[in-house]
């Protein structure tokens, strides 16, 4: 066990931010798969614009790398240019 004070606190502090970061990946992952599956390309560019803001704040946040938002905006947008 920590014998510092502020380690005390950087543990609560850590524990306290992963959770909630954990909790934001998950939300933007299952966004991203809801994007994937839709067929619909009015449904697909709307869902599209709340995913690539929903990745640029996690990405600024450092809950995901920068590239990894990039790269996933990049995909979700060729898949929903693609849709009929």
């Amino acid at each position: 066990m920590a014998n510092h004070k502020s380690s005390v606190k950087r543990i609560r502090q850590t524990a306290k931010h992963r959770l909630s970061n954990r909790y934001y990946a998950r939300t933007a992952r299952n966004a991203v798969r809801d994007l994937r599956q839709t067929t619909d390309k009015a449904a697909g560019e709307e869902l599209l614009k709340k995913v690539t803001s929903m990745l640029d704040k996690l990405a600024k946040r450092h809950v995901i790398h920068k590239n990894k938002a990039g790269n996933l905006k990049s995909k979700l947008t060729l898949h929903v240019n693609k849709l009929a």
